[in-house]
């Protein structure tokens, strides 16, 4: 059984996910429009979650919160089922895909037998499609891959009950009713007004705050906790940033195809001009990348504790250009 699905490439699973799903019903949402109204932008620095034996930075909202805020604003319902054990969650599965049903699953990349080894790690907020099945075989549009692939049982049961952070427990989910239309104006505004008020709330772990927590922290870890340890932790920013679902700079690129969109349909010349600034904020996060990553893999000349100093630098001046930015985007709508 295949479902004639059409695939299309994202670069942010959840977002590309919620953006197929409701293309194949009909409704053409672009990734950008599913990431701002879903409120996706964030910076949060969460100390006590460990990933990869370091401290879990996000620079998007929580897995799950896309979707279910894009659905509530835009009047879609989606079914989320999640499942004690596989034979359950497979039965669920078999039995969408023979209503002709496209599913969205969360699974963990660490077995994703597709994806290049260098990409394979413990990471369990990863979303996917299967819109198919070939005797034992699972038909997957994966939307940060180029083309679709397919996974066998084994395989899906593997990602889809993978353990440690964010278990999936065989999460599903799938459009279930849909409004006549889509009213995207009241949608956008709120989208943005919720984005606006997580990047300035007043909590040192979130938002600009949480982006001047890291700083200073970068500034204190060659002392406290040695260079090695720094450097781990720094890898860990940079790859939380730039390889986990597009990151930091990547999401700024997003938002600002976001309002770009927004802009030109609400008519607001001011969302117009905050995209522009949006994605040269993008370009400082990229740079901060590209520092940090020398730093950690030792392809600097500089003296230790300068480098670290550096990099901290950048972060305070990019947390000052996103308080500014996101005062600015409240008053436009």
């Amino acid at each position: 059984m295949e479902i004639n699905f059409t695939h299309h490439q994202s670069a942010h699973c959840e977002n590309g996910v919620v953006s197929n799903l409701m293309k194949h019903h009909g409704f053409q949402v672009s990734e950008p429009m599913v990431f701002g109204i879903g409120s996706g932008l964030l910076f949060c620095y969460i100390p006590f979650l460990k990933v990869n034996h370091a401290p879990a930075i996000t620079y998007r909202a929580m897995p799950g919160k896309i979707f279910n805020r894009f659905a509530k604003r835009v009047g879609v319902q989606f079914k989320r089922e999640k499942f004690k054990n596989y034979k359950a969650a497979k039965a669920r599965l078999d039995t969408n895909l023979k209503k002709d049903n496209p599913v969205g699953l969360q699974v963990g990349v660490y077995h994703l037998t597709y994806f290049p080894d260098e990409y394979r790690f413990h990471f369990n907020a990863h979303n996917l499609v299967v819109y198919g099945k070939q005797d034992h075989t699972y038909l997957i549009s994966d939307p940060v891959m180029e083309t679709v692939t397919t996974l066998t049982e084994k395989e899906l049961e593997k990602v889809r009950f993978a353990k440690g952070a964010f278990a999936p427990k065989g999460h599903m989910y799938y459009p279930i009713a849909f409004p006549k239309e889509l009213k995207l104006e009241k949608a956008i505004v709120k989208g943005i007004k919720k984005t606006c008020s997580d990047m300035l709330a007043p909590v040192p772990f979130v938002g600009v705050r949480g982006i001047k927590k890291i700083a200073g922290l970068i500034r204190k870890w060659p002392k406290k906790k040695g260079t090695k340890v720094t450097n781990h932790y720094l890898g860990q920013i940079v790859r939380m940033q730039e390889e986990i679902g597009t990151g930091g700079g990547g999401f700024r690129y997003i938002y600002a195809a976001f309002l770009q969109e927004a802009g030109k349909l609400l008519g607001n010349e001011k969302l117009l001009e905050l995209s522009a600034e949006m994605t040269k904020i993008g370009d400082l996060w990229r740079d901060f990348a590209v520092d940090a990553s020398r730093i950690y893999r030792n392809r600097t000349t500089k003296v230790a504790i300068d480098v670290y100093d550096d990099v901290a630098t950048q972060l305070e001046h990019i947390a000052e250009k996103e308080k500014a930015f996101f005062k600015k985007l409240k008053k436009a709508v």
